[in-house]
């Protein structure tokens, strides 16, 4: 019987060992932590009972995935809850621009912008699960639906801060802005809008759920569907050698491109070796979270409905925060994302204690503290935020690289999204899990489609290692 060994048990190593496995390889996947999960576990990180993600935390991709609603995870005891309202972005101004998971209702809280979101965001929404089809895979593809894609293209190489300017009012603006800054690179930069608009339409297609207990529950609901599918999971080993890997026909690494290369640099040929030590990381994250009691006291009290809250300003200001973070400032005021899950799953509290989690984007490696420009941003739409926080834990860009091998300099999204890279990671390549070394692929978030809980680059990645086995077509 053919088998794989996987090195890495978040969600897109889980993936790729249950798509082998369904295929009768005979999987083995190691983790180096504890427990499994990567960037999707939860932890008690402030008090008893108050439950935080540990990094991802929303998941339209999540609910969205073709891969995941295929093996129904929900059938292995996930739940996703969704909040009254995806998103909000308040203003100085004391408005607030709100994402709904209906695109009708987020069009007429946005006035004469509303026609306009729809313009922009409506074909992409109708069209989502076809354009995921073409987009979440290698560029190097045949696309099944080249006139959607077609029509999609044209938006989605302009730089956001261009196609912002197809709304009128400082609302959609940063609406807008705020969705697009999650691509982590400047907004000047062409492509940047394609994140934005994919993210935008799969609220609208999918919503901005959460899972129930914890984002941890959706890497529970895989792992016990690998280990039915005949799997077996080994934690607490870390992978520092080749030696540390057992024999397998298959191995597959959920994994950085530089931990590739301090496994198997030796051995992969000497262009695909270079490509993958000039790999740029560069989406660093300065993470609070905070265990409050009660709610935040928002000046707009729709924020308080919002499972997501972005805090950044208007649109120039957002804009600005990620060309000086780009280039190695750090802001006066970062763009902050701050999540009030407990709304959607009040089982995450404790007491009348709710826990928050809020993340700042930084400079790739700042050695620094964020944590009172965290506070100073949710204070500024948020006046006595302070006076409720009853526990606060930290995690440092640094802290961010220890918890997880894979968030190289503190960057949560497996590498910068500037320039081509954002299409071509790790490297140009028709097959782009292969690492040249027979047998061995990457199937981090490193990989095609990039950073996400869909598990995409896991599945992808196994694909390409069942048609090195012959078992699929070329």
């Amino acid at each position: 019987m053919t088998n794989a060994v996987i090195v890495g048990g978040g969600p897109n190593g889980l993936a790729a060992g249950l798509h082998l496995a369904r295929n009768g390889v005979d999987v083995h996947v190691i983790e180096a932590n504890d427990d499994i999960g990567g960037g999707a576990r939860s932890a008690e990180y402030t008090l008893p009972g108050v439950i935080h993600d540990v990094c991802s935390a929303f998941h339209p991709m999540g609910v969205g995935s073709p891969f995941w609603k295929e093996v129904d995870l929900e059938s292995y005891g996930l739940r996703w809850r969704w909040p009254e309202i995806d998103c909000a972005h308040p203003l100085d101004s004391g408005s607030t621009a709100l994402l709904h998971q209906s695109i009708d209702a987020t069009a007429d809280g946005l006035g004469v912008d509303g026609r306009r979101w729809k313009v922009v965001f409506g074909d992409i929404t109708r069209n989502f699960d076809d354009l995921g089809h073409d987009l979440l895979r290698p560029i190097a593809n045949v696309p099944a639906h080249p006139i959607k894609l077609g029509l999609f293209g044209p938006r989605a190489v302009l730089p956001a801060s261009v196609l912002a300017r197809v709304f009128r009012t400082p609302e959609a603006r940063a609406l807008f802005g705020g969705i697009a800054a999650h691509v982590y690179t400047r907004l000047d930069r062409p492509l940047t809008a394609s994140l934005g608009l994919m993210i935008g339409a799969s609220g609208h297609r999918y919503g901005w759920p959460v899972a129930e207990g914890g984002s941890g529950s959706i890497t529970k609901a895989a792992a016990a569907a690998l280990t039915d599918a005949g799997g077996s999971i080994t934690t607490g080993t870390p992978v520092t050698s080749r030696s540390d890997i057992p024999s397998a026909d298959i191995v597959l690494l959920d994994l950085s491109p530089a931990q590739v290369v301090a496994l198997y640099g030796d051995t992969m040929p000497t262009g695909i070796r270079r490509r993958y030590e000039k790999y740029s990381m560069g989406s660093s994250a300065f993470k609070v979270d905070f265990a409050v009691r009660g709610d935040i006291p928002w000046t707009d009290p729709d924020c308080g409905r919002a499972g997501t809250v972005h805090v950044g300003g208007d649109f120039a200001e957002i804009r600005e925060s990620e060309r000086l973070r780009a280039t190695g400032v750090m802001p006066d005021r970062p763009f902050v994302l701050v999540g009030q899950q407990y709304l959607a799953d009040p089982s995450r509290s404790n007491g009348g204690v709710n826990p928050i989690w809020a993340y700042a984007h930084v400079p790739f490696g700042y050695t620094g503290d964020a944590t009172d420009a965290v506070i100073a941003q949710i204070e500024r739409f948020a006046p006595g935020f302070r006076d409720i926080v009853v526990a606060t834990h930290v995690t440092s860009v640094a802290g961010m690289a220890e918890k997880n091998r894979n968030y190289v300099g503190g960057d949560i999204l497996g590498g910068s999204n500037a320039g081509l890279q954002m299409l071509l990671r790790p490297r140009p390549a028709v097959d782009p899990y292969r690492t040249g070394v027979d047998g061995v692929y990457i199937c981090s978030q490193s990989a095609p489609p990039g950073a996400g809980i869909h598990g995409l680059c896991g599945y992808n990645a196994a694909e390409s290692a069942l048609r090195g086995l012959g078992r699929r077509r070329p």
